[in-house]
């Protein structure tokens, strides 16, 4: 009796994990940080300034921009739930999380991921009925269907993720400590648990479905457009139309090949290192990406931007 209370005991000892993939700050941990800073305050200024300049900018309330712009005040929270803490653990001793900590970045991290994911689902459908159905289109895509899209992508996102935090919150931890990757993520904190996790078929299966069905959406959306796209007699109609979806189909490919990756491997195993690769593409390099291509690419969005900035100048000359 006594032995199984101290067996018992040891499992509930691990209250926190350790991030062993992170070097010391003499052996490359400061280069990683100056970039990473670099990387984080591009991320945050840049989706701020897309947030912003829809928001003021009378010409982008359409749905699209709508879209940008949600994406966009997404991508901010999306990279502030792990980026923040790998900065604290590149210069720091104590590359240490909490459970508790660990918990709720694992939740935020995911529930955040899929509603962008459903917000881009959202998007590809706007596509599809502004090129595919454009004498309809103002009547279908109002404002109170944009609204409601996003609130259900929220709802989605939110709700998902719950009861696999929750369930991980039940597990009994002992043992190592240490979470060979760059942020709390489900297998490798589930590879910690000292107990049967065999349940982790069915997190991957619900992670498959919501991204073979995102995949799905899109992917036919985006081939009827092709194809509607290609059947325009104006060169300029068709370039037009095509400048219009290069940058979402851009972002989708970025964002979910990585995901897929990451997340459609079931049995399959990586290295730490593949591992932490693709892990830096869909958490630091596409929410870097996106503000370039949403911004450079898109003349309307520049505009904006450059009326919001001369706006700014006019305002401090006038005082």
């Amino acid at each position: 009796m006594m032995s199984q209370f101290v067996a018992n005991w040891n499992q509930t000892m691990v209250t926190e994990f350790l991030f062993s993939v992170f070097p010391p700050l003499y052996e490359g941990g400061l280069l990683f940080f100056i970039l990473l800073l670099f990387v984080y305050t591009f991320i945050i200024s840049g989706n701020l300034v897309i947030f912003v300049a829809v928001q003021l900018d009378m010409a982008l309330h359409t749905p699209m921009y709508f879209f940008i712009s949600v994406l966009s005040f997404l991508e901010i929270w999306y990279t502030t739930t792990t980026i923040p803490k790998m900065l604290s653990s590149l210069v720091s001793e104590k590359k240490t999380i909490s459970l508790a900590g660990c918990l709720m970045q694992m939740y935020f991290f995911h529930s955040l991921g899929i509603t962008e994911g459903c917000v881009l689902t959202a998007m590809s459908i706007d596509r599809y009925i502004a090129i595919c159905y454009p004498l309809r289109y103002p009547t279908i895509m109002t404002s109170r269907l944009c609204i409601q899209l996003t609130a259900g992508s929220c709802f989605c996102g939110f709700l998902l993720v719950l009861p696999e935090i929750a369930w991980i919150a039940t597990l009994p931890f002992c043992g190592s400590n240490k979470i060979h990757q760059i942020f709390c993520d489900f297998t490798p904190v589930l590879s910690l648990a000292c107990t049967d996790t065999s349940l982790v078929v069915i997190v991957d299966a619900i992670h498959a479905v919501e991204i073979l069905a995102s995949f799905l959406v899109i992917a036919l959306s985006y081939i009827r457009i092709i194809v509607v796209i290609l059947g325009m007699p104006s060169a300029e109609g068709r370039h037009k139309a095509f400048s219009t979806c290069a940058a979402h189909l851009a972002v989708f490919l970025l964002s979910f090949g990585s995901v897929a990756v990451m997340y459609l491997r079931f049995s399959a195993t990586y290295s730490v290192f593949w591992d932490t690769v693709i892990a830096v593409t869909f958490v630091i390099l596409a929410p870097f990406l996106n503000p370039i291509i949403y911004s450079l690419r898109n003349k309307e969005m520049k505009d904006a931007i450059g009326r919001l900035f001369h706006q700014k100048r006019d305002g401090r000359a006038q005082k």
